[in-house]
């Protein structure tokens, strides 16, 4: 008879893929190792292997539910303009930034097979971007590397906000998103 799913697999699998996440980041993932993972949860390897099958996959799994969740808040934030889809980014990138770092540094390292649904949902934030981007400087709808330009700009200005913002120090997110909001908008208004 097998065995089915304790009733913490799920939280047990998302504390793993949390913490799999900061060590990759801290490491660099292409120098980390399974063992180092497993160590760093405070788990044994075996563990880590009953969850998944190889650091790739673990890998996929933690980009997979980071660009899920961000998906997720950006899609329920859709229509409201782009402040809200400005903000919207930002919390969900608090508490993410190793996954947000993986994301921009480790992606590429993944087979073609595994990249694709991964580029595919970050296409498709794009696009919600470039919707939100266009509501605000219409005439960018007739110039699309304009408009591809613009739209990454914005991303950029999100993108790299984990690098050099500390919790409790300075601007906090809610601070940052006006500023990034208005920013964006005045650029795009000027355009």
């Amino acid at each position: 008879m097998a065995r089915g799913l304790a009733r913490d697999h799920d939280e047990k699998r998302a504390s793993l893929r949390k913490g799999a996440a900061a060590y990759f980041a801290a490491h660099g993932f292409d120098r980390a190792s399974m063992t180092g993972a497993a160590k760093s949860c405070g788990v044994s390897k075996a563990l880590i292997y009953h969850y998944w099958s190889s650091k790739e996959d673990l890998l996929f799994d933690i980009l997979d539910d980071h660009l899920g969740q961000l998906l997720d808040q950006v899609q329920a934030s859709e229509g409201e303009g782009i402040g809200q889809l400005i903000r919207a980014i930002l919390t969900a990138y608090e508490d993410a930034d190793a996954e947000h770092k993986l994301q921009i540094d480790a992606l590429g390292v993944l087979p073609k097979d595994k990249q694709a649904p991964l580029v595919a949902t970050q296409r498709e934030l794009v696009e919600i971007m470039s919707t939100a981007v266009l509501q605000v400087q219409p005439k960018l709808a007739n110039d699309a590397e304009r408009l591809r330009g613009a739209t990454m700009t914005v991303f950029a200005i999100l993108n790299w906000f984990y690098m050099w913002h500390r919790p409790g120090k300075g601007m906090d997110r809610a601070t940052y998103a006006v500023l990034a909001t208005d920013f964006v908008v005045g650029g795009l208004r000027a355009l």
